[in-house]
């Protein structure tokens, strides 16, 4: 019988790092809204009093980015100045301009092109080098890891209960973080709950504490995965009223685990907000999200990891590698196989199956990439789960 146990994290709306991927991503949106094929690379930085928003962007349309950041910050809920920033006030400063000519050269016409293979699927090449890492396991609903998929539904839960009311007295700013306790491979409990929440300057630690842990933790952690031994961590310093960029500056891509798998998968290291699908650092990790569900959906295996990597310029990738942990059904080389006939990872063909080239990207920069059964991601769908299930 083999044991042991694995922790993800999750962080709020409100926590400073993904306001920032929220601001980028508001941005992404509110360009491909007007122009689809638009170039956008945007990075936000905010501390307090301060939003700072730069990168490179290409496009024939106008934005206002400052109201659109402002707005997204609103949104978010820190809208006065008593939470520590306030969207109303802050300075916002701005510093974009065009995607590299180096660098658009190679993403217009990939180097297949450049060699006379014409093909629609050869016209763009990748954003960038890089490698990109796909993952679904059989433990939840979603095909996500326990972990991070109970981590972020309790993240969403704090936003829930704060914005309706019934736990008025939190802020915009939180973490989350669930320890399971795995037994032969599957999670057998949680050991450990940590949730840090913003809070106004009112309320006793006692009060906060037992508030979360009725109306966060109880709702959202199944019963059967809690026993008299799981150990409940709230608000661990004792206090939390200084949050958001108040007390923490924020940086664009800095939670990249919380956007994936929380770490039970690789990461190539690149960030997913603020880029337009030609970066594969974004439509690659979608793309191989989309491959490892479908075969896990399908029954080829429990667990799967798919890896990707693509060369600047280059529209075939230059490598895909699969690891279904000695889970699979079948073996990995003819699990490559079906990847190579049912899935097409050059950047055009996957901009095209995903119909990633419109603004759905601002509800992805909080509460995960993967796994959301709150909203509808065309990188979720399990719609080849079908055909590869004939290959059993």
């Amino acid at each position: 019988m083999s044991k042991f146990i694995f922790t993800s994290e999750s962080v709020t709306e409100g926590h400073p790092d993904k306001m920032c991927d929220q601001v980028s991503d508001a941005v992404l949106d509110a360009i491909l809204a007007q122009d689809k094929n638009a170039r956008v690379a945007c990075e936000t930085l905010m501390t307090t009093g301060l939003v700072l928003i730069a990168g490179e962007i290409t496009t024939n349309c106008y934005v206002d980015i400052e109201k659109t950041a402002r707005e997204t910050i609103r949104e978010i809920g820190y809208d006065r100045a008593k939470y520590g920033f306030d969207c109303d006030t802050c300075a916002v400063i701005t510093s974009v301009h065009s995607q590299s000519p180096d660098i658009a050269m190679g993403v217009n016409l990939a180097l297949e092109a450049k060699k006379g293979e014409e093909g629609e699927e050869e016209q763009n090449g990748a954003g960038d080098q890089g490698m990109m890492f796909g993952f679904a396991v059989n433990e939840t609903p979603t095909l996500m890891p326990a972990p991070i998929y109970y981590a972020h539904k309790l993240t969403r839960r704090l936003s829930e209960v704060r914005k309706s009311g019934l736990l008025n007295y939190l802020r915009p700013d939180g973490k989350s973080q669930v320890t399971v306790e795995y037994e032969n491979d599957k999670p057998k409990r949680v050991s450990a709950v940590v949730i840090s929440s913003q809070h106004g300057s009112d309320e006793t630690h006692d009060e906060i504490e037992k508030d979360i842990i009725e109306h966060v933790i109880k709702p959202v952690i199944p019963e059967n995965l809690l026993d008299g031994d799981t150990k409940f961590f709230i608000n661990p310093t004792g206090r939390f009223v200084v949050g958001g960029p108040a007390g923490d500056t924020g940086l664009t891509g800095r939670k990249i685990i919380v956007d994936t798998y929380g770490g039970c998968a690789g990461h190539g290291g690149g960030a997913l907000s603020g880029k337009d699908p030609t970066k594969v650092d974004r439509s690659g990790a979608y793309m191989a999200r989309y491959i490892a569900k479908n075969i896990v959906a399908a029954g080829i295996a429990d667990k799967c990891e798919i890896q990707v990597a693509y060369a600047i310029g280059v529209a075939k990738p230059l490598s895909v590698f699969v690891n279904t942990y000695g889970t699979g059904k079948l073996s990995d080389a003819k699990i490559l196989e079906l990847i190579d006939k049912y899935f097409d990872l050059r950047p055009t063909a996957i901009i095209k199956k995903l119909d990633l080239r419109r603004p759905i990207y601002r509800q992805t920069a909080a509460f995960g990439h993967f796994g959301r059964d709150d909203i509808s991601l065309p990188w979720e769908q399990t719609d080849v789960a079908g055909e590869l299930k004939k290959h059993l």
